[in-house]
């Protein structure tokens, strides 16, 4: 089981924290820290990253550095859910393109569970670079 909790500062600000004890400031008017939907792409970049990151581990490719960045289009009314969501990787060293992109798909495909819940209602697509 997974829980956290969000207790209200002021305006449209929060104190977010969960069970792992890392507080985070949650704002719907993004003036003191994220809005919620920005914390879901943070989450999706942080989710998939681990993934790429753990499998180029694992398959004990030289990778230097890897930056996952994502943008979204959401709905124009209320739910304003994605619709679309494109993620960028960047990937530094000198690492085999076809183990990158056996990373990417395993994350998309079988262990990235972010994704796996935002796929419901967005279209996620994505880009390899290398830097």
């Amino acid at each position: 089981m997974i829980s956290a909790k969000a207790t209200w500062l002021e305006a449209q600000q929060f104190t977010g924290i969960a069970a792992s004890g890392h507080p985070i400031i949650v704002d719907g008017d993004s003036a003191a820290g994220s809005s919620p939907t920005e914390l879901v792409l943070m989450a999706l970049c942080g989710c998939t990253g681990y993934d790429v990151v753990a499998i180029l581990r694992k398959k004990r490719e030289p990778f230097t550095s890897v930056e996952v960045s994502a943008e979204g289009e959401r709905t124009p009314t209320h739910p304003t859910v994605f619709t679309s969501i494109k993620i960028v990787y960047r990937v530094g060293g000198k690492v085999s393109a076809k183990a990158v992109e056996d990373a990417v798909r395993l994350s998309e495909e079988k262990y990235c569970s972010v994704s796996a819940m935002l796929s419901k209602t967005a279209k996620i697509t994505y880009q390899i670079e290398y830097v």
